[in-house]
């Protein structure tokens, strides 16, 4: 949404024909873009009307390239946004009018994996799903699995602290990065954590730039760590006549010491638009939908599997159904996966929002989104992580309506306040970036705020690196 402008403040210089000369001598010529009809593609990024075009592209084709790249830039006095495959949702990696674009999709080298420490290095151009697939080779697991794995990449998962469907039992990236590698505002190259499972030297700077949004510096190599992979899952779905009832099915699971894998949640405009979209047999009348999965050995996969069922009994599930196969069990997990896409197809405009509550507040905060629909005369599909309270209101809109755009911003800032007076954050996995940084200070609270602007200000201090993110 285009709520909060991304240009540049008036003292940012445009990228001109000398800084672009010495980039071409960096990177090389053929790793520049400068054409309009190639910047195209690179004026947006995943997040819904919004549009802005650099003035060039450039792609470093080694790590070295980088920290010349972002000193040449910043010296011009020129904005720099860094991005990876632009799957973002906040408008975190939405370029700058006149700034430059520096995509890192080409420093996609898997360096090393260390199988006695548990661990795997790779560079920012690394594709999410790819990581888990090179564990997976030595008998270890990435439990990170954002929506977009197939195309986010490591890099752009560190920028935003990317979560995903096994969030509830195995965290987000930030649990898993145990070493960065950054380039600086003005070029310097700084090596934060390390491999040991244990450090508490000095201050915790590592996690600092983890969620940045590209603000404070630019990640050229990640240290991840790694889990043994588990030896068994079952996947199951299960649908509800009322979604009070969902959720008190899940705070009945963990009640009872499970912690599954995943725990997702469909309400009834999404199981629609799924089974118009995938066919998987859904029983479109149910107003709501659980995907619940269990992990680990099989002994206590098979109990957790046994106990989670019972919860759903016991809370009136209409149907459950428990995967028998592999086969079967990607067809589950395609009633979760398939959500984005298939509200996407109903409007010409898809804007998914992102916003957290206690997960005693789900049954609440999902019925007042539903409420806040029909008072403003809004289509919204909500989906989400039931297991850690992250709900995805998805406003069904079009852009080219100026008074339903209107109606969508005023829905959103009600359903942001609702968010923040049930105990919440304006946003679990997306990020702030554009989209949300009208709502922040809200969140915060003054004093936190400005202690934020000073961070930007200690570690950017010309407020360079991707300039209007997160706050002015």
């Amino acid at each position: 949404m285009n709520q909060a402008s991304p240009s540049p403040a008036p003292t940012h210089r445009r990228a001109d024909h000398v800084l672009i000369e010495r980039l071409r001598a960096i990177v090389g010529g053929d790793n520049v873009l400068t054409e309009p009809i190639d910047l195209a593609p690179y004026a947006f990024d995943g997040t819904a009307a919004l549009k802005q075009t650099p003035a060039c592209v450039i792609f470093p084709q080694q790590r070295e390239q980088v920290a010349p790249c972002v000193a040449a830039i910043t010296q011009a006095g020129v904005p720099l946004v860094t991005r990876g495959s632009g799957t973002g949702l906040s408008g975190g990696s939405l370029p700058i009018d006149g700034g430059v674009a520096l995509v890192m999709t080409a420093l996609d080298q898997i360096l090393a994996v260390d199988t006695a420490n548990l661990t795997i290095r790779v560079e920012p151009g690394v594709i999410t799903q790819r990581v888990d697939q090179e564990a997976a080779k030595h008998g270890l697991f990435y439990p990170p699995d954002p929506g977009s794995q197939k195309i986010s990449t490591i890099g752009g998962n560190v920028a935003e602290n990317s979560g995903g469907l096994r969030g509830l039992k195995y965290g987000v990236t930030r649990d898993y990065v145990m070493g960065l590698r950054v380039v600086l505002a003005d070029g310097q190259e700084v090596w934060l954590g390390n491999q040991c499972v244990k450090d508490v030297a000095g201050y915790n700077l590592k996690d600092l730039f983890i969620g940045s949004e590209g603000t404070l510096g630019v990640v050229t190599e990640v240290l991840l760590k790694l889990l043994p992979r588990p030896a068994a899952r079952r996947t199951m779905i299960a649908t509800f006549a009322q979604i009070e009832s969902a959720a008190q099915a899940v705070s009945d699971i963990i009640a009872r010491k499970i912690v599954p894998c995943t725990v997702e949640f469909l309400d009834q405009m999404t199981i629609r638009c799924v089974e118009d979209y995938a066919s998987l047999g859904l029983p479109t009348d149910a107003a709501a939908l659980l995907l619940l999965e269990s992990d680990g050995h099989p002994a206590v996969v098979e109990e957790e599997s046994a106990a989670m069922r019972q919860a759903l009994s016991d809370n009136g599930a209409t149907g459950i159904e428990t995967a028998e196969t592999e086969e079967e069990a990607d067809r589950l997990r395609t009633a979760r996966r398939a959500a984005f896409s298939a509200l996407a197809r109903v409007s010409p405009t898809t804007i998914l929002e992102d916003v957290t509550v206690p997960r005693s507040e789900l049954a609440g905060m999902v019925r007042f989104c539903a409420d806040c629909a029909q008072k403003h005369r809004l289509r919204i599909g909500t989906f989400g992580h039931m297991g850690d309270g992250n709900l995805h209101p998805t406003f069904l809109t079009d852009e080219r309506d100026a008074d339903e755009m209107h109606r969508v911003e005023l829905a959103l800032a009600e359903i942001v306040t609702e968010t923040l007076r049930r105990g919440g954050t304006i946003t679990g996995e997306h990020g702030v970036g554009l989209a949300k940084k009208p709502f922040l200070r809200q969140q915060l609270g003054d004093a936190s705020y400005e202690l934020l602007r000073t961070v930007k200000r200690s570690l950017d201090p010309q407020g360079l690196l991707n300039p209007g993110k997160i706050f002015d």
